[in-house]
């Protein structure tokens, strides 16, 4: 009876404070548990109201719970959000670094009063000699650490000074300890509770799952271009995106304001004020977008964030569980975009270097990690799931992460499965991913022959495939449960049980064909969101024009516009002079010399064939007068030798050619003369200049080739700058 009774003041306490009628999913047993004193471990995805089970047990309890919590910022975020549910603001409080004598002074007094119910704590804060001997003078109901996966070495967020939690908890006083967190792996939840000496405590983990999200991986092509054409689909929702660097968060906020998005920046570069009234005015839906590193979005409380955008991939599957995790937490739309390429692993894998030898080791395998949650084709929510120690059957996925809502090819695999588990028995189970792709490809490596294992029964039996092909069915056997990581061998492959029972009797296996993602933003997009497709008919109208007007100006047709340049206006259908300067290699002087009647052709098309333009495509640059370019057309004015130039901008020669020939294509006359007659005599220059007069591309190995070698690239390339020069603008 009396538990019952129990139960049901809980209930009436929920209602009272937070005017909520039910608990959601295991609150009511965790709260309970940490009423009775027992410690506990939380393990809740974000949005499954971690923060209730520690602040009710707080408001019920005699005494002052302390809550560590990681992020200064957030802090003051969190008291409000209590300070609302009660009448008296002294119910919960912060101390931190940023009070003052006084406030601090006025917090302790409200504390030894019994005022307060709630005090957040940095970790930094709680080692102060000064607070340890206050904190022993005073009742603590209990202590509960927020983001608990800051303790694990393992963990994505982790920091040294939540390692001593334990030991400062003990000095303190002997009360229950409730640790939260919204990711932890089996790893990482075994290493939270032994750090803190908690390995008793109960365990309650829900679902990571978050079924309203919907995941979606692009490789990392014209970035930029495409997170503006998908906000502006978005009008007026709000979203965040992240960025791995503070330059690149400033650049892109500078960015998407010019584009029309009510957007700001956020990153620990900016003073305490900027960053906090930049988040005010996110939460109160002043702006629309924050672009921000890691430092934001912890604990951040806003539960109709609508898009969460990776520009840059983040450094393992728990940072992108949790900031992916900030979107829909309402149970809302939440969209959840991230732009990957192999590229991006290789910066963060040099950032690794000069750490300690473990924490390299470490921080490559959860780069491992993400790469293989980026690149794959299996279900991207059972991938994520599976990290997480969650079975989960892909149909119930519902179409929602682009692998499963646009299904790759596949193909049986059951023979490069046994393959692959063949090597592991071969190899004694005693390598990494990386080593049995070598080794299955026929790789002869320095790795390969110092152990040998050239000379071993199946190398090279896969060298029809590359390293590619051999790292996808590794990922998809360890998905499908054959293989296994052992993390505390940082990723060394073993056999499960049922990888032992493959090897005994082979079933059919699928593998999923993978996409490549060894791609560079020069590359151009083919289709996208907007579904923007090539117009191959426009195209052949254009190069018509292009060539009528080549005849009657008597110049080649490349210089009038480049074929970049023609293919790009077939995306964008520009219809008037200032539009046209949006498109590939068209400056404001080439748009008005030759434009006219490109875009009169355009502008007939569009309306004769009721073609909706996709004004998205259509994104404005942030105009940036290089410094250096102005430099450089200045010092070609004072006729300064080009290699005196580069050696004063610390560029190469061919740097600056290639500067120059960017400020040329775009429309602006540069006179390089002066450094072309100290090279070319004026027999040779005629002649180069009458075979750009003539050609019928600007293709420079053509030119190479028509002249069999007789003038250097280098030449060639100065005299198309001074043909293009002189023609073209």
């Amino acid at each position: 009876m009396k538990n019952i009774m129990v139960k049901l003041d809980l209930k009436k306490a929920l209602k009272k404070f937070f005017g909520f009628d039910s608990f959601k999913d295991d609150q009511e047993r965790i709260i309970q548990d940490v009423l009775d004193g027992n410690n506990t471990f939380v393990i809740m995805p974000t949005g499954g109201g971690k923060s209730m089970c520690y602040q009710l047990p707080a408001l019920l309890s005699e005494g002052t719970a302390i809550i560590v919590s990681p992020l200064i910022a957030l802090m003051k975020n969190q008291v409000d959000a209590i300070r609302s549910v009660s009448d008296d603001e002294s119910v919960a409080h912060f101390l931190n670094s940023s009070l003052t004598k006084t406030d601090a002074a006025r917090v302790k007094s409200d504390i030894t009063e019994g005022k307060t119910k709630l005090l957040y704590v940095a970790p930094e804060s709680l080692t102060k000699e000064e607070n340890i001997l206050f904190f022993k003078g005073i009742k603590i109901s209990f202590f509960a650490i927020d983001e608990a996966h800051c303790i694990s070495e393992w963990g994505h967020d982790f920091r040294p000074e939540y390692r001593r939690l334990r030991e400062i908890f003990e000095e303190i006083t002997n009360v229950p300890i409730i640790a939260l967190t919204a990711t932890a792996t089996p790893k990482v939840q075994n290493d939270i509770q032994k750090n803190l000496n908690m390995l008793d405590a109960k365990v309650y983990k829900s679902s990571f799952n978050r079924d309203n999200l919907y995941y979606q991986i692009f490789p990392k092509l014209e970035v930029e271009k495409q997170i503006i054409r998908y906000i502006r689909t978005m009008q007026g929702k709000s979203g965040i995106i992240y960025c791995l660097s503070r330059k690149k968060v400033e650049e892109l906020a500078e960015l998407l304001k010019v584009n029309g998005v009510n957007a700001l920046p956020y990153h620990a570069g900016l003073d305490a004020g900027t960053r906090a009234r930049h988040q005010d005015m996110f939460l109160m839906e002043d702006t629309d977008v924050i672009v921000a590193t890691i430092a934001f979005g912890m604990g951040i409380d806003k539960p109709d964030v609508r898009f969460v955008i990776h520009h840059d991939i983040p450094k393992s599957l728990e940072s992108y569980y949790q900031e992916t995790g900030r979107a829909g937490r309402d149970g809302g739309e939440g969209e959840c975009i991230s732009f990957y390429s192999y590229k991006d692993v290789d910066k963060l894998e040099k950032f690794l270097q000069g750490k300690p030898v473990a924490e390299q080791e470490i921080g490559r395998q959860l780069l491992n990690e993400i790469s293989a949650y980026a690149e794959t084709s299996v279900c991207r929510r059972k991938m994520i799931l599976h990290y997480f120690g969650e079975e989960f059957d892909e149909v119930n996925c519902s179409e929602m992460c682009d692998n499963c809502r646009h299904p790759k090819e596949k193909h049986e695999g059951k023979e490069r499965i046994l393959n692959l588990l063949e090597a592991m028995v071969t190899l004694k189970e005693t390598q990494r991913a990386k080593h049995y792709c070598l080794f299955l490809s026929g790789a002869n490596t320095s790795d390969i022959q110092a152990y040998k294992h050239d000379k071993m029964p199946g190398f090279g039996v896969g060298k029809d495939k590359g390293l590619v092909f051999w790292n996808a069915v590794i990922r998809q056997a360890v998905v499908a449960g054959l293989v296994s990581k052992d993390i505390e061998s940082y990723g060394v492959l073993k056999l499960t049980k049922k990888g032992k029972e493959f090897l005994e009797k082979p079933t059919s296996f699928m593998l999923i064909k993978e996409q490549d993602y060894v791609v560079t933003d020069d590359e151009p997009i083919v289709s996208n969101s907007t579904g923007g497709v090539f117009d191959q008919v426009l195209y052949d109208q254009l190069v018509d024009l292009r060539r009528s007007l080549s005849k009657q100006k008597n110049i080649p047709p490349f210089v009038i516009f480049q074929e970049p340049s023609l293919k790009d206006m077939c995306f964008q259908y520009p219809i008037t002079i200032e539009e046209l300067t949006n498109v590939q290699g068209v400056g404001h002087g080439k748009a008005t010399r030759y434009g006219a009647p490109f875009t009169a052709l355009i502008k007939a098309y569009v309306e004769q064939n009721e073609i909706e333009r996709p004004q998205d495509m259509v994104v404005k640059s942030v105009v940036r007068k290089s410094g250096m370019k102005v430099q450089l057309i200045q010092n070609i004015d004072r006729k300064l030798p080009l290699e005196d130039i580069g050696q004063a901008q610390g560029k190469s020669i061919d740097e600056v050619i290639e500067e120059i020939e960017q400020i040329v294509t775009s429309g602006t006359r540069v006179n390089i003369n002066y450094y072309i007659d100290d090279i070319l005599d004026s027999d040779s220059q005629e002649e180069i200049y009458e075979y750009f007069s003539e050609a019928k591309t600007d293709d420079l190995g053509e030119a190479y080739s028509e002249f069999d070698g007789d003038f250097s690239e280098e030449e060639l390339r100065l005299m198309w700058i001074k043909f293009m020069s002189e023609m073209a603008n």
